[in-house]
């Protein structure tokens, strides 16, 4: 199963944020991006976990393109 993360600096403290818009509150963050790709496996192994548990459907990424002009 895959899913799409935004990885973004974080230029107040330093390393990187990285969330799972598919996954609402899904965040994480790290020192490196590979840290913070490492932890973000981790919350989205836990989350997807966490419906399982309570009967809930796991969300099916959309992939929208959006046209917002020149």
């Amino acid at each position: 199963m895959k899913f799409r993360v935004t990885l973004e600096p974080d230029f107040e403290s330093g390393g990187y944020v990285v969330s799972c818009p598919s996954l609402p509150g899904c965040h994480s963050q790290g020192e490196t991006q590979e840290e913070a790709l490492a932890n973000i496996r981790e919350a989205i192994h836990a989350y997807l976990e966490s419906l399982k548990k309570h009967n809930q459907p796991i969300p099916t990424e959309a992939e929208v393109e959006v046209d917002v002009g020149a």
